[in-house]
Parts: C-alpha cells; sequence; structure tokens
C-alpha cells in the first residue's frame, strides 16, 4: 500500500483505527494478508476510506465479526479490510412501534441484551451470535433455528443504509413495518456478501419477549425414524418454533447424548401454559413414533443448535450447506454420509428440518492430507442435491479443495444479471471482487 494512502486512512479515522503488519493476523482471508484493516467510527468515516481506496483501486473486504470471512472463493487480493466493529450504537428505538435502528457493528448478542431491558427481542438466532454482527448477519444472509417460525433476515430488515464504492450513502426501506413506496433496495443487499455497497445501519422489525420457552430433545435408533417423526409434527397442531433434526454425531455435539441414532430437537414459545401443553402434546407424538426419553434441554443449548454438525466434527475438513425441499431432507442426510464413508470419511449433520437447510461437516483425516477425496465427496454431495431439486454451498474447505469443488452453484442467466447489478453498483469492482456467485 503506498505510503500516502496509508497516511490518508490514518488521519481520516485516527492511527490507533488503521492496523498493519503483524497486527493483521486475525484478518487474514484464507492465507491472504490485507494491508491494512481500518475501523471507521461513522457513516462519514465509512464515506471516506471507500473514496480513498476505490481511487487507488484497492480492494475493500467489509468485515462485521469475521463470521462468514472464509465463505467465498479464494480472493485474488486482499486489500483493505473494513472492519464495522466501532460502531455500535443503538440509533434508534421506538418501543411502541417494535422497530429498532442500529449501527452494523453492533453485535446480534449485544443488540438482544438491550432490547430485553425493555422487554422484546430480534427474533434471529445465527450461529455465534456473541460475535456476528448486525451488518454481518444482513450481508451474509444468517440465521439460525427459530427461522422455522420467524424467518431469516429477508423477513425483518425493514430499512438500510448502505455506502457504495464510490462513496455515496443510499437508503432503503424506512422505519415502519408497512414500507410500500418504491422497490424493497434493503432485499438486494441481504445476502450480498458485501459486494454492493457496506452496510452502515439497519432497521428491524422486533416483538414482544415470549412468556415462555422451552426446548425439547427426543432420541431415535434410527434417522428415517426421526425423519419421520418430523413430517408427523408437520402435519400436527403444534407450532414450533425450531425443528431440528440430528444425526447420532450432532447430538452428542449438542450434549444430547451419546450413541443415539438420531435425535429431534423441538423449540416453542409464547404463553407458559400453551408452550406446557405442546410439549406434552410433542413428548406423546414422537413416543408414538418410535422416539425415547422427550425432555427439556437447557436454554444454553439454543446457542449450541445451529454449529452442531461443525462442532461434532471438531476442526472440520470441509462444511457444505444446502437448500433442499423439506421431504429431501432426510435421504440427503442418509446417502451423504453413506457417499462420505464409502470413500473413508467420518461426518455430522444437522438440519432446520422444517425448512430443508442441512449443514454437514466432513471430519478431518490426518492419514489422507491429499485434496481428491474429499473433493470427490464434496462433488458428489452436490450431485445429490441437484438430483433433489435443492442447491449446495461449499461454506469451507481448504484452498486446495476449493480449486477442484466450485464454491457456489452456477446461477445460469441470473448470474447475468447479478453480473450486471454489480457493475452499476461498484463500477471498479472494488467491493469484495471476485469471491461471490459468478466470480462477482
Amino acid at each position: 500500500m503506498p505510503d500516502a494512502l496509508l497516511d490518508g486512512l490514518r488521519g481520516l479515522v485516527g492511527p490507533a483505527n488503521v492496523l498493519t503488519g503483524i497486527e493483521l493476523g486475525p484478518y487474514v482471508i484464507e492465507g491472504r494478508t490485507p494491508d491494512a484493516a481500518v475501523f471507521p467510527r461513522s457513516v462519514a468515516e465509512v464515506v471516506g476510506v471507500l473514496v480513498l481506496a476505490t481511487e487507488a483501486e484497492l480492494p475493500v473486504v467489509p468485515w462485521g465479526g469475521g463470521t462468514a470471512a472464509a465463505v467465498g472463493l479464494p480472493a485474488a487480493r486482499a486489500g483493505i479490510v473494513l472492519g464495522l466493529s466501532r460502531m455500535t450504537r443503538l440509533v434508534e428505538h421506538e418501543p411502541g412501534d417494535l422497530t429498532a435502528t442500529v449501527e452494523a457493528g453492533v453485535t446480534v448478542a449485544g443488540l438482544q441484551s438491550a432490547l430485553r431491558a425493555r422487554g422484546q427481542w430480534l427474533s434471529l438466532d445465527p450461529p455465534d451470535a456473541e460475535r456476528a454482527t448486525v451488518g454481518g448477519v444482513v450481508a451474509a444472509d444468517a440465521s439460525g433455528p427459530r427461522r422455522h417460525l420467524y424467518g431469516t433476515p429477508r423477513d425483518l430488515l425493514i430499512g438500510v443504509t448502505v455506502v457504495t464504492a464510490e462513496g455515496a450513502v443510499v437508503r432503503g426501506g424506512g422505519k415502519v413495518v408497512k414500507n410500500v413506496a418504491g422497490y424493497d433496495l434493503p432485499k438486494l443487499f441481504i445476502g450480498s456478501y458485501g459486494t454492493l455497497g457496506v452496510v452502515v445501519e439497519a432497521t428491524v422489525k422486533l416483538r414482544p419477549l415470549p412468556d415462555a420457552e422451552r426446548l425439547v430433545c427426543a432420541s431415535f435408533d434410527r434417522l428415517k425414524d426421526a425423519g419421520d417423526a418430523v413430517r408427523a409434527l408437520m402435519s400436527s397442531d403444534l407450532v414450533p418454533n425450531a425443528v431440528e433434526l440430528l444425526d447420532g454425531a450432532a447430538a452428542a455435539a449438542l450434549g444430547a447424548g451419546a450413541g443415539l441414532g438420531a435425535a429431534l430437537v423441538v423449540g416453542f414459545d409464547g404463553l407458559d401454559e400453551q408452550v406446557v401443553w405442546q410439549c406434552d402434546e410433542l413428548a406423546r407424538l414422537v413416543t408414538s413414533l418410535g422416539g425415547r426419553d422427550p425432555r427439556a434441554l437447557p436454554p444454553e443449548a439454543w446457542a449450541r443448535l445451529a454449529p452442531a454438525a461443525r462442532a461434532a466434527a471438531g476442526q472440520p475438513a470441509a462444511v457444505m450447506s444446502f437448500a433442499l425441499l423439506p421431504t429431501q431432507v432426510t435421504e440427503t442426510m442418509e446417502q451423504g454420509a453413506n457417499a462420505a464413508r464409502a470413500r473413508g470419511f467420518h461426518t455430522a449433520w444437522a438440519a432446520h428440518a422444517g425448512v430443508g437447510v442441512v449443514s454437514a461437516a466432513i471430519a478431518p483425516e490426518p492419514a489422507r492430507p491429499e485434496p481428491a477425496p474429499l473433493a470427490a465427496v464434496l462433488a458428489e454431495w452436490r450431485e445429490m442435491a441437484h438430483a433433489g431439486g435443492g442447491r449446495a454451498t461449499l461454506e469451507w474447505a481448504p484452498l486446495a479443495v476449493k480449486a477442484q469443488v466450485p464454491v457456489w452453484d452456477d446461477p445460469g442467466a441470473a448470474g447475468r444479471i447479478m453480473q450486471r447489478i454489480k457493475r452499476e453498483f461498484d463500477p471498479r469492482n472494488v467491493l469484495n471482487p471476485g469471491r461471490f456467485v459468478a466470480g462477482i
């Protein structure tokens, strides 16, 4: 990085908010060290950083808590990491309107803590909520088990402020739930992984805290039996907020018990008497279908649910996620585990079973460091997903494996439209270049 640019960044945000050299260790992206990490404290400073970087034609990687930094194609050059972790204001909270506007660097856990004091919450539970920031959750479209009832960021984001690569401040949506003026611009930035603009503020819908919440786990000898219980649950009168299907390895990582064939974990919230009734009805349902020992899990188990498969694999050799038809979940989990086992790999699987979102982790095999067998398993998994009408994303893998297995599915004709949108918002290709779908 030119000294003049570095001096300009330090003059803009202050020397203490610009990291270089050995300080950049936490911000290495798949083996590539950025030239600098810059931490603005205001929208105006974000604008200034982006203008300087764009003028220098230096790539910029927006960074919240770093929880999704490894997702995507390998970066040709890291350039500047633009950290939002010092933008942590609760800009506005209207309890009567059930809305809040926050800066992008507020962590999900921090926001929940502030809202809890007013008897409200944001109905999102992404993995690693202590690190995940609101801006990062929007950019990665991250969610967790409670998406079964409450949806994803797409359902909860009503307004957004974004800074483009050229320094324009763009506001979309509003601060009221019913906002119908113009295109729904906020949704364009959800799941864009920082390729179109840097999210600096978000306005979200809130909910009153429920009177009670419980998480119930039942054990099964076979994954198929647990899958049958999911289908019966989905056809019942019960209204769960989470429906999680875990194989034996993921169930053990959750703390649901060792040596299980599978576990079904179901959450309920609402009035206390309603929650008690639903838990009792669930116990009767799963027991009639071969489930054993339906029991309440402690509240802290919620935080372990979403990353259960990855946790079961320790330091996983690879992680792939799937978006499937709910009816394809159990079969894909069984076939995927068998395909990996046939090549000598152990796996762990967990699913948001009611909505068809599955995560699979492959345990490391130190005796087999070569990438080809691992790549073959991942390629077979992707073919299985496509055969059932689903999609697959390689969330994490060594670079040698990413060189053989596409990170993203081929978007087809939609890829050309996405590339046109990218050129409109980022004509110099500054923001997180080359890492997203279709090489965006």
